[in-house]
């Protein structure tokens, strides 16, 4: 495990133990045509990350994108058996943890990308996809996004709820709108995640949760993933004692068994600069999107644990964080 210092004997021990699991993870999209060479994955490994989430796609990414860069990434893995896997199922997360692999699993960000095809989903969900966003900053076909004028759940969002708990893909409501995500935490007979949030009465921001959310989310069996943008935690500043400080707040609100890592750590930022000054509408400048982010790299999780040690979280508590939380939630919905 490359880290960036020395950490305690007793963070090391834990890290050995633990499944490490980063829920969210922006990869260069689109990847297609020739074999890529995915040294983002090579970084994962590096920080000794055991189960990364990538997503597939995003906003207006088209349903052609997203399966490319699915199929690239599938291909990748699976021609790479010695150091990686596709994360189909909870057993192989766990034989590829024993096995030093890194499991890889996909999200997806909004259901925009399905349409009105509800058949979609079960297709997306053979091919890795495990949880999907309601909706990505704007309103779709589902329901209402954290950016728009928040429409609710729809009928058709409603089938798509179920249809997701029918074969096993899990429900999230990051990006999405405050009244569209108590629709989706109320009526959901099993866990909903919020894979990459922010508390939002820590930094006051329409991405961020408030505090009602989380605790319907912990409701559900649910997990809150705290993510490491700067914008989201506050001034830009993506310090461990700030990162800790939300995980600290969600942990003390929800309870450390809803607590998860969901870093958002996007890998091509001058391609993502691009794409915020493109898309004000989806991405609004004066919410502090525009060049310049600074994202927590998956590198430093490792001292992200040191962290949770220093504030006297026990071990239990650590490993639940670090990715236990969110392998309960796969248990409980995956198929």
């Amino acid at each position: 495990m490359k880290i960036s210092r020395e950490l305690s004997r007793q963070c090391a021990q834990i890290l050995e133990k633990s499944l490490i699991w980063d829920n969210h993870g922006c990869m260069p999209i689109p990847i297609s045509g020739k074999e890529p060479v995915l040294e983002q994955l090579q970084r994962y490994r590096d920080g000794g990350v055991d189960v990364a989430m990538i997503n597939i796609g995003d906003a207006e990414i088209s349903l052609e994108e997203h399966f490319r860069t699915a199929a690239a990434v599938r291909h990748w893995v699976e021609s790479h058996p010695e150091d990686y896997v596709l994360a189909q199922s909870v057993q192989a997360i766990r034989d590829a943890k024993v096995a030093g692999r890194l499991a890889v699993g996909f999200d997806i960000e909004g259901a925009r990308v399905i349409g009105d095809q509800l058949s979609l989903i079960s297709l997306f969900y053979a091919i890795g996809v495990r949880w999907m966003l309601v909706a990505y900053n704007r309103n779709n076909l589902v329901g209402g996004g954290c950016h728009d004028d928040d429409c609710g759940l729809t009928e058709f969002g409603r089938a798509v709820m179920d249809e997701m708990d029918r074969v096993g893909m899990v429900k999230c409501c990051a990006h999405t709108g405050y009244r569209t995500a108590m629709e989706v935490l109320e009526r959901s007979p099993l866990p909903v995640i919020f894979s990459h949030s922010n508390p939002r009465s820590l930094k006051d921001h329409p991405r961020n949760v408030p505090d009602d959310l989380m605790l319907a989310c912990a409701k559900t069996g649910g997990v809150m993933g705290i993510n490491g943008v700067g914008i989201f935690l506050g001034d830009n500043d993506i310090s461990i004692d700030t990162v800790l400080r939300h995980i600290d707040y969600a942990v003390n609100l929800m309870g450390p068994e809803h607590v998860g890592i969901g870093l958002d750590y996007v890998f091509d930022q001058v391609t993502l600069n691009q794409e915020l000054e493109k898309n004000p509408g989806i991405w609004p400048a004066e919410l502090g999107y525009g060049p310049g982010i600074k994202f927590l790299a998956p590198e430093m999780l490792a001292e992200l644990a040191e962290g949770m040690l220093s504030l006297g979280y026990s071990e239990v508590v650590i490993r639940g964080i670090l990715g236990e939380n969110f392998l309960r939630v796969a248990q409980q919905v995956w198929k």
